[in-house]
């Protein structure tokens, strides 16, 4: 799935859609992938001289992945809003020129809400991992 195929299911626009494209594999996996090209504005001040992408980035990275898998696997219409995350820990920093590979599965729905295990990757080793928590919501609706 293309950026232009993510548009129809996220509400998210440039600059703030990191994703550019996500298939599902058959293990029920969302996997995500996403160029850091350099200009975007969050590198700007993280840092001036040495950009590293913010911690809180990759999550959102990680997150509009898990957003694809969860709107495909339960196919309710609702649209799956970020709510929380856990035990998330960052194990290598992500710099301009990376290419992030995300990796995301459905833990559990309890409800309208729903647990995600995700984690980040650049040239196979593991940046961010943790779990993602979302609210299914008919805000989209």
């Amino acid at each position: 799935m293309n950026r232009d195929m993510i548009k129809t299911y996220l509400p998210h626009r440039e600059p703030m859609l990191l994703v550019d494209s996500v298939v599902l594999d058959e293990q029920g996996h969302a996997r995500g992938e996403y160029q850091v090209r350099g200009d975007e504005s969050f590198l700007q001040g993280h840092f001036p001289g040495f950009p590293v992408v913010p911690g809180v980035v990759l999550c959102e990275i990680i997150a509009q992945s898990a957003g694809i898998l969860v709107m495909e696997k339960l196919r309710d219409g609702l649209l799956p809003l970020f709510t929380g995350i856990d035990r998330v820990r960052f194990r290598r920093m992500v710099r301009p020129g990376d290419r992030v590979f995300t990796t995301c599965r459905l833990v559990r729905r309890t409800g309208m809400m729903v647990k995600i295990a995700g984690e980040a990757r650049v040239k196979g080793e593991v940046c961010a991992e943790g779990t993602f928590l979302m609210m299914l919501s008919d805000a989209g609706k």
